[in-house]
Parts: structure tokens; sequence; C-alpha cells
């Protein structure tokens, strides 16, 4: 059984700037992970944060899809392989929706857990945007 969390997050700023904090790697860092993303098809990278007890906090991607400024998708592999999917659309007056599908989820705890993680760092790229 393959879970999928899809949520939406609108934002007050430029499909540009949404763009450069999904990409640009010194900027994703500031709200997601240390990280050393590229947005070239192909890329193997790595999110990185403080590790635990249970959990090396390394988590290893690739990217998979880089169509600037509309759609970038990048696996997520740390126990098991999910499949990150963002999509931007201009809602014009100043607006973007930021959709994200996160696919390949084994369970609904990891469900849980992915939606908590993206709904926090969803808070802090607000943040980053308001910059």
């Amino acid at each position: 059984m393959s879970l999928t969390l899809s949520l939406d997050f609108q934002f007050t700023t430029s499909i540009e700037k949404i763009w450069s904090a999904l990409t640009d790697s010194s900027k994703l860092a500031k709200w997601v992970m240390e990280n050393d993303f590229e947005p070239i098809v192909g890329h193997r990278f790595q999110f990185r944060t403080q590790p635990t007890e249970w959990w090396n906090g390394i988590i290893d991607g690739e990217v998979l899809i880089v169509d600037a400024p509309n759609r970038l998708s990048y696996t997520m592999e740390s126990g098991e392989k999910h499949t990150v999917t963002w999509t931007l659309q201009d809602l014009g007056d100043g607006k973007v929706n930021l959709h994200l599908e996160q696919t390949g989820i084994s369970n609904d705890q990891a469900l849980a857990g992915a939606k908590y993680g993206w709904v926090k760092w969803g808070g802090e790229l607000e943040k980053l945007l308001e910059q």
C-alpha cells in the first residue's frame, strides 16, 4: 500500500521568489535542512540535519524534473523512498499557489509525520519569503 500526501500553500509573492526558495541550496537550507541541492536533472544530493539515536540525520535525494518556474520533482530516501513534486501556479494579484505531492509513503504514521514536517517547513518558507 502506498499513500500520498497532498498539500497546498498560498503565498503573496512572486512565482520566481518561490522557485528560488525551492531550488537555491542556501535558501532551501533556511526553511528545510542543510543540503547540497542543485536544480539539475540527475543530480544526487543530501538533506542533512542533526543525527539522533534512531536516525543518522541524512536524507538522500535525486532530482527528477526541473521545469522552471512551474514544476520540480525529486526523490527523498531515508528508510523508504518517496517522490516529492512541487507545482507552482501564479494566481494573479501577487498570489501564488504552491502544491506539494509526496508519493510512496508506506503507512499512516509516516503520512502523519510527513504532513507535520511539511506544514512546519511551510511556515518557515513563509518567513523566508517575507524577507
